[in-house]
């Protein structure tokens, strides 16, 4: 720990060690930078007891191979006068050389959820002797969409220790975690260092969905006294068509877009011509392609969607010293975007003030995929075989009744070579 630059102990580690030497469930809650990954490094180091077995004591999903690198790196450095079998699974080689890595015998195995659950299903990797289950970065799996893997696994390893870590917690990373923690410590960290940036007045509402953007975008927008100049920002041109679309306004140029997709739609090619237009309320900028702008005359901003680069929001929130006007920003996030805005807090050193959504909005629900056609026509299966005059039964020699995994036919060529 003292060669690694490890002196003394972050928050998360003084709270969640303890909890994981214990064998509780744990979920854990901190910004980037603030040592989880080091947490749970240090947690399974200690806890783990090391016996040659086939099957690992410990899996770590994780949501790319980069990071899957970076963890197998971590626990190296922390283990270097320890024989420490590790194996990482993240879909760049063949499935049959990582069987045969895992067959010689694992402790720690550290994979990206579906090419875990890929090598599981075809029984090359064991989970009966699983003692610590561990998921890094939830909120990044769960951006990407890879809870059902992660579920799965959990759920087939049985009783053993769960850890999640995450930047955020929202409501389909709780759906996620429900179905595998028991009981589980929630332990949660903010970790805004010394300097404080001045900006201008934040609001931020969250909201479920895109639809519900919208609606709130509506009923903000209704108040035309107080909204009198707004320009609103989203990610691509695309976005910036489709939601000046949404907004329309029976007056003509109250609601445009900078720089439209057509000739015929309403919309800016200056940004300094909105400005100095009277009857142009509201404009709609997509950060594609869109360098920075003067703001300055311009009282409300509006992040209709959070900027995958922070730097593109701080340069629009950092208060200018040499322009004393009173700003408010007010950004819509849903969950997936609560990752970003926990990073553009990291970087102004406080929390944005959360609001209450009005009460008259209508709160969209997510829409569901359709059911079957209860119309469409069904082919019933017979018991007669397929394959015409020429098929015929097998020949009770060539029956199997057996179903070997890829795990155990590599265990098999690997006597095979050495008998």
């Amino acid at each position: 720990m003292t060669d690694a630059g490890y002196l003394t102990p972050k928050e998360i580690q003084a709270k969640t060690m303890s909890r994981i030497l214990g064998g509780q469930d744990v979920l854990a809650v901190g910004p980037e930078g603030s040592g989880k990954t080091t947490t749970y490094v240090l947690g399974v180091l200690m806890r783990l007891k090391y016996t040659k077995d086939d099957a690992p004591k410990v899996l770590i999903l994780v949501a790319d191979k980069d990071r899957a690198i970076a963890v197998i790196d971590q626990f190296v450095s922390l283990s270097k006068n320890r024989d420490l079998n590790i194996v990482g699974l993240y879909g760049t080689g063949g499935v049959e050389a990582e069987v045969n890595e895992l067959v010689l015998g694992i402790d720690i195995v550290v994979a990206t959820p579906p090419r875990a659950r890929a090598i599981y299903l075809k029984l090359g990797l064991n989970l009966s002797k699983l003692q610590t289950f561990i998921v890094d970065d939830a909120e990044l799996i769960i951006k990407q969409g890879m809870q059902l893997p992660v579920c799965e696994l959990a759920r087939s390893a049985g009783k053993c220790q769960h850890l999640v870590f995450t930047e955020v917690i929202h409501e389909k990373l709780t759906k996620m975690t429900d179905q595998f923690l028991n009981f589980p410590t929630v332990i949660e960290v903010e970790d805004f260092g010394d300097t404080k940036a001045e900006t201008v007045t934040q609001v931020l509402y969250h909201v479920p969905n895109y639809k519900t953007k919208v609606n709130l975008l509506h009923t903000l927008l209704r108040d035309d006294e107080v909204f009198d100049k707004v320009v609103v920002f989203v990610n691509t041109r695309l976005a910036a068509q489709k939601l000046t679309k949404s907004i329309a306004s029976s007056r003509e140029m109250e609601f445009s877009m900078l720089k439209p997709l057509h000739f015929d739609e309403d919309g800016f090619d200056d940004f300094e011509d909105f400005k100095e237009s009277p009857e142009a309320r509201v404009l709609v900028v997509a950060n594609e392609g869109e360098g920075a702008l003067n703001l300055d005359g311009v009282p409300f901003i509006f992040h209709f969607e959070v900027p995958e680069e922070k730097e593109t929001f701080l340069g629009r929130i950092i208060k200018n010293k040499e322009n004393p006007e009173e700003v408010v920003a007010i950004t819509f996030a849903t969950d997936m975007e609560l990752i970003q805005v926990k990073k553009i807090e990291q970087s102004i050193g406080q929390k944005m003030e959360l609001s209450d959504l009005p009460d008259e909005l209508l709160i969209e629900k997510a829409s569901k995929p359709k059911g079957l056609d209860k119309n469409r026509v069904v082919k019933t299966k017979t018991d007669e075989p397929a394959g015409g005059g020429a098929y015929h039964e097998k020949k009770e020699s060539n029956t199997k009744t057996y179903n070997y995994g890829i795990g155990q036919k590599a265990k098999m060529t690997m006597k095979k070579k050495h008998s």
